[in-house]
């Protein structure tokens, strides 16, 4: 991650992209048909999305989330106030839980940040118990995460050196094949890799364009090293490109990968 990208606004972030993440998460919660009354570890949980979508959708005994983020942690926490939910600070290559702890551990959207992705798969599937479930998913930056995927092909489309900071070009590991191998090589099994596609529908351009203020993530950080000319062009840009219905709206669509193995 490049020290100019912050992650630690739970609001700006939820703006950005959490809203539809937690679309994202409960597809991917229930297709893992994880048994009730089982132990979940969520892992880079951020403000809570996936965690809140394990208590809605996978019924657990106990939920724990964790996450390098004191920001993003006291945002989680001001959103769940079920009892069966913790959160703490910590460092998903080095997880602060004895082994087989967890019936199952997920990741959602963190795995392309962290800097030894190997180490962070291999310790989800230490803290499983054997038969249990480890899952994450990686939006789909190439294709299939379009409001992402727009904003770059313009700002590259007006300065060519933005190119190098599209997370389609800095993060390989968010497509199926390097997923597959990544829960390969932690020693899980029964691997498959699928797509989840979810709408993100903007009620105009100011709906879209705003949350990239924010400063959260990589096109946020870059719009925030604009000056107020080239960020002008870049939004006139935008609005042009972006498909505006007629009532103004814009209906996108985001897809993530998801990657579920069993240890």
């Amino acid at each position: 991650m490049s020290a100019s990208e912050v992650w630690n606004v739970g609001e700006a972030y939820e703006r950005y992209v959490g809203r539809w993440s937690r679309d994202v998460a409960d597809v991917f919660v229930r297709r893992l048909g994880v048994p009730a009354g089982r132990r979940w570890l969520d892992v880079g949980c951020g403000t809570g999305a996936l965690t809140s979508a394990v208590l809605r959708k996978g019924d657990p005994a106990a939920v724990h989330g964790v996450d390098s983020s004191e920001g993003f942690l006291a945002h989680a926490r001001r959103d769940t106030d079920d009892p069966r939910a913790r959160f703490a600070v910590g460092d998903a290559r080095a997880l602060p839980f004895p082994e087989a702890r967890f019936d199952a551990a997920v990741s959602g959207l963190v795995l392309n940040f962290v800097p030894e992705p190997e180490d962070a798969a291999e310790e989800l599937a230490r803290v499983v118990a054997p038969g249990g479930v480890v899952g994450a998913y990686l939006w789909d930056y190439a294709d299939g995460m379009q409001m992402i995927r727009l904003f770059w092909d313009a700002a590259t489309a007006l300065d060519p050196a933005a190119a190098r900071l599209d997370e389609a070009r800095r993060f390989p590991l968010c497509r199926p094949e390097p997923l597959h191998t990544l829960w390969t090589g932690a020693g899980l099994t029964g691997v498959e890799v699928e797509p989840i596609e979810v709408p993100t529908r903007f009620r105009d351009l100011d709906d879209y364009w705003t949350p990239f203020l924010g400063g959260q993530g990589p096109a946020p950080a870059f719009v925030a090293t604009l000056d107020e000319d080239r960020r002008a062009a870049l939004h006139t840009l935008m609005g042009e490109r972006l498909p505006v219905a007629g009532d103004g709206s814009i209906t996108l669509s985001a897809r993530a990968w998801a990657v579920s193995g069993t240890r």
